[in-house]
């Protein structure tokens, strides 16, 4: 057995969330490996590619936005990570049982929020 296998034999068994501390089940509807916190939505920053468990940085990965999944017919959505340590984005799809009050807030964020002034509209 590799060492990979064990991590995720491990993770199937849950994890404490890095932001929260919200005890998190392995297991949720929707995803084969629980990734992110189904509260906060934030992420512990451990793969170099998707699912390989190989990353040394292992820094708190903060939700930063939605991407809509491009070529999915029913909309899917994945959260927008970047890492606090070293800057890296990454995506994750959304678990059936994460907070919807939570991902419509990151949605809503640009919106909330906007990277323009919009005192000046008509």
């Amino acid at each position: 057995m590799s060492n990979s296998d064990q991590l995720r034999r491990h993770e199937s068994d849950g994890f404490t969330c890095v932001h929260c501390k919200l005890q998190v089940p392995g297991a949720a509807w929707g995803t084969k490996h629980r990734n992110h916190c189904p509260a906060c939505l934030h992420s512990r920053h451990v793969d170099q590619t998707s699912g390989d468990r190989a990353s040394p940085c292992k820094g708190v990965m903060e939700p930063i936005g939605i991407e809509v999944r491009a070529g999915s017919r029913d909309g899917e959505w994945a959260i927008i990570h970047r890492c606090r340590t070293c800057g890296q984005l990454r995506t994750n799809r959304i678990a059936g049982d994460d907070a919807e009050r939570a991902l419509l807030a990151l949605a809503l964020r640009p919106i909330a929020n906007p990277a323009f002034p919009i005192d000046g509209f008509r």
